[in-house]
């Protein structure tokens, strides 16, 4: 008897078992189901979302690179003369004009040159005139025949003689009014002045250092090497005046526009490059020489071209594509070709003009799925932030999907 209700014990135990078993599994599947089912929300509530139209217009093929800033015009002053200064005209980093007087030098070394070789002119002179007397008087003998033709053959070299070496003392004195010119030193074209090494009773000569270089900052150039590939598109944007050129300034201080100018002749072997030079007006000096810019040169225009934002393509195992809201509120996987990408922006084929496209909330988005557009403002907080994981996400939602 007891072994007997021992055996109906372990029975009711095993249906208690049974039953939870039952009980449990639902559950267990239920919990494996639902998440997957909700991150989809295909069959739920419909996702959350912001979209943009993708939009037609005309798109620039930008090249992007860096360059280096650079004068289009720097002088080192130097003398021409042997001489100390007398005196500095201007201050350091001062923005002088073509002409402007920097530096006067000690010239009385070569006024005095300038002196004596007018004195010598004088004395020149008048022996002229003393010559053609002696030729006017032995002409007058001779014809009353007191003398002979040598006499006036001999005066006529004397006049001669005479009237070279007035020719020489003027060529003379306009050398020494040029050694005496070289005492002021003005600047030969505009720009800003450099540091000066030198001070009132400092020696210089020809062979010194730079008394100061002058830098032309406005306008000022760009110079970058462009791959060999680009060298066509390069040469036919200069032919047609020159392509805009876009200098981009460091830690977000704005853009210089420009134009370029300049093609090198000859392609750099070692590189593949070649060189090019672009022109900016630059009257706020934004731009410095010396200075490293990011360079954008629009090479060519697409016309009509769809442009979708960078963040609303999703890189997928089987290629690019981007979700596009339906009519109906669902949405819709559409493969895209990407043609050319420039900054935020994407020129892709695939899409056509107006449609809606996910950008914020594709990650939790696949085909299929009914979506709720946010408010523009929501979209556009949402924009600043969560790009990059919503890339990621989007993907492997894709990934799922397929």
């Amino acid at each position: 008897m007891n072994h007997h209700k021992h055996r109906v014990a372990l029975a009711l135990v095993a249906a208690a078992l049974a039953g939870c078993g039952k009980t449990d599994a639902p559950s267990a599947l239920g919990s494996a189901v639902g998440p997957a089912s909700s991150a989809s929300g295909a069959g739920g509530a419909p996702v959350s979302v912001s979209t943009v139209r993708a939009a037609q217009r005309d798109f620039e093929l930008q090249i992007e690179t860096t360059g280096t800033v650079t004068a289009l015009n720097s002088v080192d002053v130097k003398p021409q003369v042997s001489a100390t200064i007398a005196q500095v005209h201007f201050r350091e980093g001062q923005f002088v004009q073509a002409g402007q007087l920097l530096f006067t030098l000690d010239a009385r070394a070569q006024q005095a040159a300038a002196a004596q070789a007018q004195a010598q002119l004088r004395k020149d002179m008048a022996a002229l005139a003393d010559a053609q007397r002696q030729l006017a008087r032995s002409r007058e003998l001779v014809a009353q025949g007191f003398v002979s033709q040598v006499a006036v053959d001999t005066n006529q070299t004397l006049v001669d003689t005479q009237r070279a070496l007035i020719e020489a003392d003027r060529a003379a004195i306009q050398a020494a009014q040029v050694h005496v010119s070289y005492a002021r030193i003005v600047a030969p074209s505009a720009g800003r002045a450099g540091t000066v090494g030198v001070f009132p009773g400092t020696l210089v000569q020809p062979a010194s250092p730079p008394l100061v270089t002058i830098t032309q900052l406005h306008p000022i150039a760009v110079t970058f090497n462009l791959p060999q590939r680009d060298l066509p598109d390069a040469l036919q944007s200069l032919r047609a005046g020159g392509g805009k050129v876009t200098a981009v300034l460091p830690d977000r201080r704005g853009e210089v526009p420009g134009k370029l100018a300049f093609v090198d002749n000859n392609v750099d072997a070692s590189s593949g490059t070649v060189k090019v030079k672009a022109v900016f007006d630059n009257p706020d000096e934004r731009l410095w020489p010396g200075a490293f810019v990011n360079v954008r040169l629009a090479v060519r225009t697409l016309k009509d071209a769809i442009v979708v934002p960078q963040a609303a393509i999703v890189q997928g195992a089987r290629g690019r594509v981007v979700f596009v809201v339906q009519d109906d509120g669902k949405v819709a996987s559409r493969p895209v070709e990407l043609v050319h990408a420039a900054g935020n922006e994407a020129v892709v084929s695939g899409v056509r003009a107006g449609e809606r496209i996910v950008l914020d909330g594709r990650q939790n988005v696949r085909p299929g799925s009914a979506v709720v557009e946010r408010a523009p403002d929501a979209a556009a907080g949402a924009r600043g932030g969560r790009a990059a994981p919503a890339a990621n996400g989007a993907s492997a939602v894709v990934e799922e999907a397929r």
